[in-house]
């Protein structure tokens, strides 16, 4: 059968067959296995004609690398890499010095809050091995990222999309390379912030996505998007995993889809299989937005350690030392064999999933089915204009 076709200026900025995008997805589950979005499903999406982005928040700056020469040996089309840049990481926003060891910044009675929260769920409370910290201490303010934007500058990459934050900084060196940037934001006004530096697109992101989230639903938040940073591309995210999803995207004024939760059941998706299997079983209620694995607000697919968290009132530390203070948490939930409590990042679309299946396949379908509802399903009413 001939390919569907469904092209809008974002495939012409891109250098892409299809408007859809591969959400940067990063490590689940405690990060036992690396980032879910690494080089075979980036890749495995852009074969297929749409933006495979890697997820190089869980990667070291050496791995970072070697992922994204992993790439270049898998697909010749065109790719992206997908990092946090989050304020205030660390607590760094503060004035003065970081200690060398961040981990004396945690509160001693948040520590006990939460190992008291594990052992009343029946976690037998274990204390990680103790990692060394990095040699080289981060001054106030210094960025989470740092190190790993060095990498993708260094090795031009496509496209950079910030997953968190704003790319600002590094607008300029990104650019001299001839990278294309693309910002994630959740309200109206962090999207006039990064389309004022140049990015070249903003991804409206509404709550129902997995991952970081913020608070306005995608209906909403995109046509205001839209509105507000013009001429710059608005792509939409949250809630899209179809066909259906993707044209009323174009319908809200997007040129494009960011998607996530849709590829989390990809085959090439690197998670272990409990948390696939929990994203297949979930219903539309089944998710749950907390402060817990990271510090910033994250849907997940729900379960008690949430519950028994955002029940506690527990104040979550700045992302960075939120991801300090659970690490025994985490090591004990592995050595006790509740992966069921670990990170499970997903959107609220995940009720709409029902197998797992090659990432072109999804992409295929997705488009197959948006290209013909635009040409045949739409009433006829709205194909005249009137």
């Amino acid at each position: 059968m001939p390919r569907p076709v469904l092209r809008t200026p974002l495939c012409d900025l891109f250098g892409i067959e299809y408007p859809v995008i591969l959400a940067g997805m990063g490590p689940v589950a405690g990060g036992i296995q690396g980032p879910t979005a690494t080089a075979e499903l980036a890749a495995a999406v852009s074969n297929a004609g749409g933006l495979g982005v890697l997820g190089g928040a869980g990667y070291g700056p050496n791995q970072l690398r070697a992922e994204i020469n992993k790439i270049r040996s898998m697909t010749n089309k065109p790719f992206g890499v997908d990092l946090l840049l989050p304020s205030n990481f660390m607590g760094g926003a503060a004035s003065g010095e970081m200690p060398k060891d961040p981990r004396e910044l945690i509160p001693a009675g948040t520590y006990a809050a939460v190992r008291k929260m594990a052992e009343d769920l029946g976690i037998d409370w274990k204390t990680a091995p103790e990692e060394p910290m990095p040699a080289r201490p981060r001054r106030a303010g210094g960025g989470m990222s740092d190190d790993q934007m060095e990498v993708v500058i260094e090795e031009k990459v496509p496209v950079f999309a910030a997953g968190l934050g704003s790319p600002g900084p590094f607008m300029d060196r990104l650019k001299a390379n001839g990278t294309k940037v693309i910002s994630l934001v959740g309200n109206v006004k962090n999207a006039k912030r990064v389309a004022a530096v140049g990015v070249d697109v903003v991804v409206a992101q509404g709550t129902e996505a997995g991952g970081h989230t913020g608070r306005v639903a995608t209906m909403a938040l995109v046509p205001q998007v839209v509105d507000a940073v013009k001429p710059t591309m608005v792509v939409a995210a949250g809630g899209i995993a179809d066909g259906r999803g993707l044209v009323a995207a174009l319908a809200l004024g997007a040129v494009g889809v960011w998607c996530g939760t849709a590829f989390l059941v990809a085959n090439e998706a690197n998670q272990p299989p409990i948390q696939t299997q929990r994203i297949l079983a979930a219903t539309d209620e089944d998710t749950r937005i907390t402060k817990l694995y990271s510090g910033k607000t994250m849907r997940n697919i729900t379960n008690p350690l949430i519950e028994a968290w955002d029940a506690s009132g527990i104040q979550a530390l700045p992302m960075g030392l939120q991801g300090l203070l659970i690490t025994d948490l985490v090591y004990s939930l592995r050595k006790a064999g509740r992966e069921d409590l670990l990170m499970n990042a997903a959107g609220q679309i995940s009720g709409l999933l029902s197998r797992t299946r090659p990432a072109a396949e999804i992409l295929q379908d997705m488009v197959a089915e948006a290209a013909d509802i635009i040409a045949n399903r739409l009433p006829p009413a709205v194909k005249a204009g009137a």
